[in-house]
């Protein structure tokens, strides 16, 4: 059975149709890409599968289990992890602490064993900070672990918020424009970053990005929104090649030199 499948899903603002009858399936193991224009809908359909918004109409199953509309915190104990367009850190913290505080609704002890410092809290709290680790080195963030997350270049900033999505263990990862406002050379880390933890960490992976240099070289698939509906599927050549595609980017008689 597909990680996600996803039915029929629209979501209506007042008479604005941000989504409809919008329809995709994804694998495990898969890198797809969900591509468009600015307020194609992208977003909204990122937001309706993590829980921020409630559909109007349709299904959303993960796993064979339906989640359609349940909060944010049920979808994410459930197994599904997301980045955000503009980068969402506790910039005034370190970079390790950033990371342990995503563990924080999974911890095994309670108020008192905080307040008394007993052993369970010791040996949780050490738990937590091996394992926050674990990833930062994973992430080659080690090295700067007790740095203030605000120090960090914008590259380290976005590689930070993937290292927190991944501190929930996911099966399924949301990448919200991972390389927005890199240059090509940060372009190319982030294509080999987004390969390893898939592999690293068994995940399924869908993206948005403006990139598409990236998304070309990494997605084995690629959606296509405009206003709201998918416009064309098929693979990065399939798509390159598709006169609507070429239509809603560049507009009527547009062609691909």
């Amino acid at each position: 059975m597909p990680v996600l499948e996803i039915s029929n899903l629209a979501k209506t603002f007042g008479g604005l149709k941000a989504v409809n009858n919008f329809s995709l399936s994804l694998d495990e193991g898969e890198i797809v890409g969900l591509i468009g224009p600015n307020g194609a809908g992208k977003t909204t359909v990122f937001n309706l599968i993590t829980g921020l918004y409630k559909p109007t109409a349709g299904t959303i199953h993960f796993c064979e289990e339906d989640i359609t509309g349940l909060p944010p915190f049920k979808i994410s104990q459930r197994g599904i992890a997301r980045t955000f367009q503009n980068i969402r850190l506790f910039k005034g913290n370190t970079v390790l602490d950033n990371v342990r505080a995503v563990f924080h609704p999974r911890i095994k002890y309670n108020f008192f064993d905080a307040l008394l410092r007993t052993p369970r809290y010791n040996a949780e709290e050490a738990k937590v900070t091996r394992e926050a680790l674990e990833l930062l080195e994973a992430l080659n963030l080690a090295h700067r672990a007790n740095e203030k997350a605000a120090n960090l270049a914008y590259g380290d900033q976005r590689r930070l918020e993937i290292a927190r999505a991944l501190a929930t263990h996911p099966k399924l990862l949301l990448l919200d424009e991972p390389a927005a406002g890199m240059n090509p050379a940060e372009v190319k880390r982030m294509v080999e970053l987004v390969r390893y933890i898939k592999e690293r960490f068994k995940l399924t992976i869908l993206l948005i990005e403006h990139q598409m240099g990236m998304v070309m070289n990494l997605c084995e698939r690629l959606v296509v929104m405009d206003f709201g509906q998918i416009i064309a599927t098929g693979t990065p050549l399939e798509i390159r090649n598709n006169p609507v595609v070429l239509e809603a980017y560049l507009g009527k008689g547009a062609t691909v030199a």
